[in-house]
């Protein structure tokens, strides 16, 4: 052999030297990479398993605090109607006791105002029993129409009071 054609097989013995360590290299470097990548994707995979855990456990809270609430607002309608029929009963009750004269509405009057123009006395007299004041009563008409004013009045304070207790449920945290 020639010394150039030694030259050449060292300088060739050397290249694939390199290429192989290169490649060697590489494959650890790989392998390594590898294991990396999959540490990383079984941590993702863990992480995104809380997260979708603490998300689903969020949703139930919040599911459970709505039907709560649902709930709440159903007793509270469920009262709402009852007092208002209630108090459409006792007002109905109360208008036909006055249609048929069963009870009448009366007002009191002031003893000391002259202008009144009532000589009925304050004393009981032979026709009656009077337990307090001076008492006028209304006519029927008036008591009928002051029967229905405060009729639209309870069911107003009732409504409101339903709607404050609703304002208060949905405003108040828990």
């Amino acid at each position: 052999m020639t010394p150039v054609q030694k030259l050449a097989g060292l300088v060739l013995l050397i290249l694939v030297a390199m290429a192989a360590s290169f490649g060697a290299a590489w494959q650890v470097q790989d392998w390594r990479l590898g294991k990396m990548q999959a540490e990383e994707g079984a941590q993702f995979e863990a992480d995104l398993a809380a997260i979708s855990n603490a998300a689903a456990a969020q949703a139930r809270a919040e599911q459970n605090k709505r039907q709560a609430l649902e709930q709440s607002l159903a007793i509270s309608d469920q009262q709402h109607i009852k007092e208002l029929s209630d108090a459409q009963r006792n007002q109905a009750l109360l208008r036909d006791r006055l249609a048929t004269a069963d009870v009448r509405l009366s007002v009191l009057l002031d003893a000391t105002d002259s202008a009144s123009g009532c000589n009925m006395p304050t004393t009981p007299g032979a026709v009656g029993v009077v337990h307090a004041a001076r008492r006028a009563q209304l006519d029927p008409a008036h008591a009928q129409r002051i029967i229905g004013i405060t009729d639209v009045g309870d069911q107003g304070l009732i409504a409101l009071r339903a709607c404050q207790a609703y304002a208060k449920e949905v405003s108040t945290p828990k």
